[in-house]
């Protein structure tokens, strides 16, 4: 593939940490080129490849290389794009719309009368699951770090949006539950909101805990989630929910659709060149970025 826009995703500052150096999942080793999303025009095809050809018009994720002038992409890693979803939006769009996807419509599961949680609503996974879970029907809690970050998710169309600091969202879900908690909670942030993130949960709830940006929490006793309610908690990751080509087709084509007809929408907040990508690095690690970046390779 020419690259034409990388995608600039928190995942690549974990795989700059070295965050990865164990996993099985994802077996990235340094040094190597970042940038796990991105897109562009298929350069050249190999032996074998029969969905995509020279021309077409391609993104990916979840395979690493894409901060380069030319990036291989296995075969089954591709999605064709549709003729009206631009190259920077791509990008910006194929891996958290991808894991937004699967973890509302197959690991949660949720549809017309379900309730969730979202934490870290402003992010960009965030909105995405903000935007999908009332797209399926569901009523949405959502927590954000600052006041200022609330008016996001409410925007998206969160109905119940707080801040997540000292574990009270789940005093305050419980209250507006009249006690019950919700079914589903997505929890990214990791080690300062789990355990109230289980408090937060109906019984037999289930708690998606698909990042740790804040920290893992390495003391949880399985006991925890009995006394809690018999809850389910599990770590999914996109990897195995991406198993072949035609799900990440499938996958793409939901995410590009909702984007063509309006019901679902991703910002952009920021356009780096290969040159400034140093920059943009530091600036992720030193905070959580809201929304979206790409990295622009061509014009």
């Amino acid at each position: 593939m020419k690259v034409a826009f990388a995608g600039i995703n928190f995942m690549d500052v974990h795989t700059r940490q070295g965050k990865y150096e164990a996993s099985q999942t994802y077996p990235v080793r340094l040094p190597l080129t970042l940038g796990m999303e991105g897109s562009g025009i298929v350069e050249a095809v190999g032996p074998g490849v029969r969905r995509v050809g020279v021309g077409d018009r391609v993104a990916w994720c979840i395979s690493w290389g894409s901060y380069a002038d030319f990036a291989v992409v296995p075969e089954d890693r591709l999605a064709v794009l549709p003729s009206g979803v631009s190259l920077d939006l791509a990008a910006a769009a194929i891996f958290q719309g991808s894991t937004a996807h699967y973890l509302t419509h197959d690991v949660a599961q949720l549809a017309a009368g379900s309730t969730c949680l979202v934490h870290a609503a402003s992010g960009g996974i965030g909105q995405l699951l903000v935007q999908y879970a009332k797209r399926l029907g569901a009523t949405v809690f959502a927590t954000t770090s600052t006041e200022e970050k609330a008016e996001i998710p409410r925007r998206f169309g969160a109905d119940h949006v707080m801040r997540y600091d000292d574990g009270r969202f789940a005093d305050v879900i419980r209250e507006r539950t009249g006690g019950n908690g919700v079914d589903v909670v997505f929890d990214a942030v990791g080690s300062p909101t789990l355990r109230d993130s289980f408090r937060a949960a109906r019984t037999r709830g289930l708690v998606i805990n698909y990042g740790s940006v804040a920290g893992s929490l390495k003391d949880l006793d399985p006991i925890e989630l009995g006394e809690a309610g018999s809850l389910f908690l599990t770590r999914p990751r996109l990897a195995d929910h991406l198993a072949d080509a035609e799900t990440v087709q499938r996958r793409a084509d939901d995410v590009f659709g909702g984007l063509l007809d309006g019901s679902v929408s991703i910002e952009i907040n920021g356009r780096y060149s290969f040159a400034e990508v140093e920059q943009a690095h530091a600036a992720l690690e030193s905070r959580h970025q809201i929304g979206k970046a790409v990295l622009q390779l061509h014009t």
